[in-house]
């Protein structure tokens, strides 16, 4: 079974046909930049350009970089632009597609689904934690596999600052920070995560999961189980496609 999933980041927009057997794009990946100002009708414009690229014409998952509350309504919006707060997210990209069936989640909490589906959280219970570092700092907590939704832990305070200022990777190239010294700062977040929740792992995705080999190993000092995210920056999709595929079944 294939459905559409389309990951809305701060950065790109970018979207396939996901195989739901296997929990993997069908096809290559189609990518187009992030419009700034990201304002509803200029992502959604995005989303079209994404969606029409393949021809497609079932249902669509779509992450959201915020709170998303009944699968539609957009409550917060850090790194897009504030007039998405309050906008009835599903209406306006089914509206923009045509008519076709949208489900929107959060991020984090998609790529969370599909880590715990089909990655590194497989079989895993507990307290896992997901936490994608990108433009800002998501995140997804499971307990015994199921999902609270919209934690947004990214916006904790450390060190008299919002987390994911400091410790994203937008951080690290706003920076220029060498991968060791910003392996320090991702450190102190997750020490102060673990210090709150206590989960037995930590899942770490975005784009900077797939350059584990140049950082975890300089994160000392947590108890948790640290590994890097096994769908790497796919996650999203394929995750927005798994909640579009639950909430349109048949």
């Amino acid at each position: 079974m294939q459905i559409f999933g389309v990951d809305i980041g701060g950065s790109g927009i970018k979207g396939a046909p996901v195989d739901l057997d296997k929990g993997d794009l069908a096809q290559e990946r189609c990518k187009v930049l992030t419009p700034h100002p990201a304002t509803p009708e200029s992502v959604a414009d995005g989303v079209k350009q994404v969606v029409d690229h393949f021809g497609w014409t079932g249902p669509v998952g779509l992450t959201f970089p915020g709170v998303v509350t009944g699968g539609a309504t957009v409550r917060t919006a850090a790194n897009v632009d504030k007039s998405w707060i309050d906008t009835d997210a599903r209406a306006l990209f089914s509206d923009r597609l045509g008519g076709l069936p949208v489900t929107v989640v959060n991020d984090a909490d998609a790529a969370g689904v599909a880590e715990m589906q089909f990655g590194a959280g497989q079989g895993r219970k507990g307290t896992v934690i997901l936490l994608t570092f990108g433009t800002g700092i998501g995140s997804a907590v499971f307990m015994d596999g199921t999902l609270v939704p919209n934690t947004e832990l990214g916006h904790l305070e450390l060190n008299g600052h919002d987390a994911e200022t400091r410790a994203s990777s937008k951080a690290k190239e706003d920076g220029e920070l060498s991968w060791e010294r910003w392996a320090r700062r991702v450190q102190k977040y997750l020490a102060h995560v673990e210090m709150l929740f206590s989960p037995e792992l930590f899942i770490l995705g975005g784009g900077v999961s797939r350059k584990a080999d140049r950082f975890l190993h300089f994160i000392d000092g947590v108890q948790a189980e640290i590994v890097p995210a096994q769908l790497q920056n796919n996650a999203g999709i394929v995750g927005a496609a798994m909640r579009a595929a639950h909430d349109h079944a048949g």
